[in-house]
């Protein structure tokens, strides 16, 4: 017979609300048990990580697009490639600013601290730039005083050059002066170690004949930026002339800068026009010097024998004179050998 199990009474008070009790007996809110509690707290720091990652993820790659102020971008972080702005392309733009509003941001990198009161640098996006800054003086009112923008962080000089070169391209063609400027001002700033590697880079997507265009302005870029005021607005064949002219002639590329210089050009065609005028007279051929008259003959009366029969001459002693005939013999002979006896004597 199975032997039965005594049971414990159970104790006083099991049921009452105490110290040790269950936390069900206790009134009250209820206690959240403290691992819960934890793992609440490191779920939220993850995802709080896991945004702030993102976010810098966003940023570094030029996803995330910030509000800035106008005057904390620095226009010249690298050299434009864009030499000037076309006006009325220029007022299409800053009217649809101020109906629309910015609908395209710029592209900037933010500059580890301030610098000379900016805090990021302008890559691409400059007449969008210029634009607000017009509107901006224009209303002072506050609503363009900020520009849309993506901060990005580009691997090297290059690849920000590029990025600024690309738009432009893109967006507006650049003329071949620009094109060759930019090539040329990025290989002197030290940005590429050649010429031949900054067009290759900022260049690459053209053909090898427009690379060779762009490479045939460096010289004029070189000899005349100083005084031009219009480049952009040279002509690829005024261009390749003027190219070839300035390597050929030093005395060319002063007397270009002199009419330059001295010239009221107003706008691109009066400087044009000059360009114009001094290649025309660099083509000139020199002048043909003017042929000499040939003396006066008598005229002969014998026919054309075709050739003409030496002078013939004898001498007399006796009468101490010299004889001269024959169809040479004319005033000219006899005015050349006077000069040549004088001389003799």
């Amino acid at each position: 017979m199975a032997k039965r199990k005594r049971l414990t009474p159970a104790q006083p008070g099991y049921l009452d609300p105490g110290e040790t009790g269950p936390a069900l007996s206790r009134p009250g809110p209820m206690i959240s048990a403290p691992i819960a509690q934890v793992a609440s707290e490191a779920s939220a720091t993850a995802a709080l990580e896991e945004l702030s990652t993102a976010l810098e993820s966003a940023r570094r790659e030029g996803r995330f697009i910030e509000t800035l102020p106008l005057g904390a971008i620095d226009p010249h972080y690298i050299v434009r490639d864009r030499i000037a702005q076309d006006e009325e392309e220029m007022e299409a733009l800053a009217a649809s600013l101020a109906s629309r509003g910015q609908q395209s941001p710029i592209e900037v990198v933010a500059y580890p601290a301030p610098k000379d009161g900016f805090t990021h640098g302008l890559i691409s996006g400059w007449r969008r730039l210029l634009a607000l800054q017009r509107l901006e003086a224009e209303h002072g009112d506050g609503r363009f005083a900020k520009v849309k923008a993506l901060v990005v962080t580009p691997d090297d000089m290059q690849a920000a050059y590029v990025a600024m070169v690309e738009e432009n391209e893109i967006r507006a063609n650049l003329s071949l002066y620009e094109r060759a400027r930019i090539a040329l001002r990025a290989h002197e700033g030290g940005v590429y170690p050649t010429l031949k590697a900054a067009l290759n880079s900022l260049f690459g997507s053209v053909s090898r004949s427009k690379r060779s265009k762009i490479n045939s302005f460096v010289p004029l870029v070189q000899q005349l930026d100083d005084v031009l005021a219009f480049p952009a607005a040279i002509s690829e064949k005024r261009g390749l002339e003027l190219s070839k002219a300035v390597q050929e002639s030093p005395d060319f590329v002063e007397k270009l800068h002199n009419r330059l210089a001295s010239a009221n050009r107003g706008e691109a065609q009066g400087e044009l026009d000059i360009l114009s005028a001094a290649i025309a007279e660099y083509q000139r051929p020199p002048a043909q010097l003017a042929p000499r008259e040939p003396a006066s003959v008598r005229p002969s009366t014998k026919p054309e024998t075709g050739f003409v029969k030496a002078p013939e001459a004898r001498f007399d002693a006796a009468e101490g004179r010299i004889e001269i005939t024959g169809e040479g013999v004319d005033e000219a002979l006899f005015e050349a050998l006077r000069k040549w006896l004088a001389a003799k004597a």
